[in-house]
């Protein structure tokens, strides 16, 4: 077999970067569960024997576990004292109980992990796998990854490029945000309009269940609530706003969801349609972003997707001009890319 020295090497490198990541996403869900990141940020520079003490480990999981956390660029280390640190930025992302805690995303590759199996007969018979499905830490590692940037968007920058919509939040509309999961966006919407009334639907019954409780431990309760219903059919109309963050994507029949959300609108309200930030081409996609939602999307989205007729399976790279078609057939008339950022697409959808 004839093959170009050099870009075997090239692939192999990229294979070595990966093998190594596939662990460190265990050592991060590791470190993320027993706080070792916030232990590291509490003791710092620290040696391995001090963390330990700190999270409550064995002080030589400690010490590889720091070793290949440096390794990786997520801890830094001091040769000449033999202590590790977090650099500001590393604090910021990883430790800091107000920062990125990016090391939640790792929660959701391991969950799909533990499925895999079902997951490959689900590719051999054409079949799907649902959401429900999943290891709950799935569920978990979605909401930590996704909270970030709606806390760090949604209020100073998604809703003021919507036309006319945060005056009526201010005032007091009625919103629903559908798909929402444990909650994320629909108590950022509620802290942040107290004037307004917000309800969460979700299809999934432990979802439900954990924002109903975070809604009440956020005192929320009074002017939020939660309930169990799918996009295709949750109650009401006259909603001022309906709103979809990350999720539409996924559903079997998007476009039927699209157009119920459309029948449950005030004729003046608007449609929020967050998705994951893709380019209309495939080749426009394949960078670290699009690997990233491409490999996610095949063992979660495009699997929840192909439970149930029509299985359209959109999948979290659609591309606007594929989400824009959709929501036209769904009665929507004015679509525009209302605000983007380089995870996700803002599609503003009216009437």
């Amino acid at each position: 077999m004839a093959f170009d020295e050099e870009k075997l090497d090239e692939l192999l490198s990229s294979f070595v970067t990966d093998l190594g990541g596939s662990f460190h996403a265990i050592n991060a869900v590791i470190g993320d569960r027993l706080g070792l990141y916030r232990s590291l940020l509490a003791v710092m520079p620290a040696t391995p024997a001090e963390v330990a003490a700190e999270a409550g480990v064995g002080e030589r999981y400690a010490r590889e576990w720091l070793s290949g956390q440096a390794a990786g660029g997520y801890v830094t280390y001091d040769p000449g004292t033999e202590r590790f640190f977090l650099t500001e930025e590393q604090a910021f992302a990883l430790a800091a109980p107000e920062g990125m805690q990016i090391a939640a995303a790792f929660h959701m590759p391991i969950a799909v992990g533990k499925n895999v199996d079902r997951i490959i007969d689900a590719f051999r018979t054409n079949t799907g796998f649902g959401w429900h499905e999943h290891d709950p830490g799935l569920f978990e590692g979605t909401e930590r990854f996704f909270r970030q940037g709606y806390v760090a968007n949604l209020v100073s920058s998604w809703i003021p490029a919507l036309d006319g919509v945060e005056a009526k939040l201010a005032a007091g509309a009625r919103v629903a945000d559908v798909g929402c999961g444990h909650g994320a966006s629909t108590l950022l919407l509620a802290e942040s309009y107290p004037m307004s009334k917000i309800t969460g639907f979700d299809y999934h019954d432990r979802s439900i269940d954990l924002a109903r409780k975070r809604a009440a431990d956020a005192g929320l309760a009074s002017r939020l609530s939660f309930e169990l219903a799918a996009a295709a059919d949750f109650p009401g109309t006259d909603y001022d706003l309906v709103t979809v963050f990350d999720a539409l994507h996924d559903m079997p029949d998007p476009l039927g969801a699209a157009r119920h959300i459309r029948q449950s609108l005030k004729p003046d309200g608007t449609f929020l349609l967050v998705e994951p930030y893709a380019r209309d081409n495939v080749e426009d996609n394949l960078n670290p972003v699009g690997r990233h939602y491409y490999t996610a999307s095949t063992v979660i989205c495009v699997a929840h997707s192909m439970t149930e007729e029509p299985r359209t399976a959109l999948g979290a790279q659609a591309g606007q001009a594929r989400l824009a078609e959709l929501l036209r057939d769904a009665g929507f008339t004015r679509i525009r890319r209302a605000a983007e950022t380089p995870f996700n697409l803002i599609l503003e959808a009216r009437p």
